[in-house]
């Protein structure tokens, strides 16, 4: 299910960058995936008044960050696809259950 899901966070990421004329190399998917969690915790001090209030209405910041933790869950998909990176036995290590066993 997670290599499943590499590859297709993967996917999408090589067709956007296509579409915008970006060349993905190792250090842009780093780059990208800081630059999400960077979106993420922008969010998230709107949220919780630490930063601009930007006239958004509750649901419009809840909304916003869902996006964003796609945005980042995206972005380390990508990461883990490019290393070869075995997430289920990473998780299965460190967080203790088989996230294969989820169905």
């Amino acid at each position: 299910m997670l290599t499943e899901l590499q590859k297709r966070f993967d996917k999408a990421s090589l067709s956007y960058c296509d579409l915008h004329g970006l060349e993905r190399d190792r250090d842009w998917v780093m780059l990208k995936l800081l630059e999400e969690v960077g979106e993420l915790t922008q969010v998230w001090n709107t949220m919780t008044g630490r930063g601009r209030d930007k006239g958004l209405s509750d649901a419009d910041l809840k909304l916003a960050l869902a996006s964003e933790v796609a945005d980042a869950l995206g972005m380390l998909f990508v990461f883990a696809h490019q290393h070869d990176l075995d997430l289920p036995d990473a998780i299965l290590r460190k967080w203790r259950f088989d996230p294969q066993e989820i169905g």
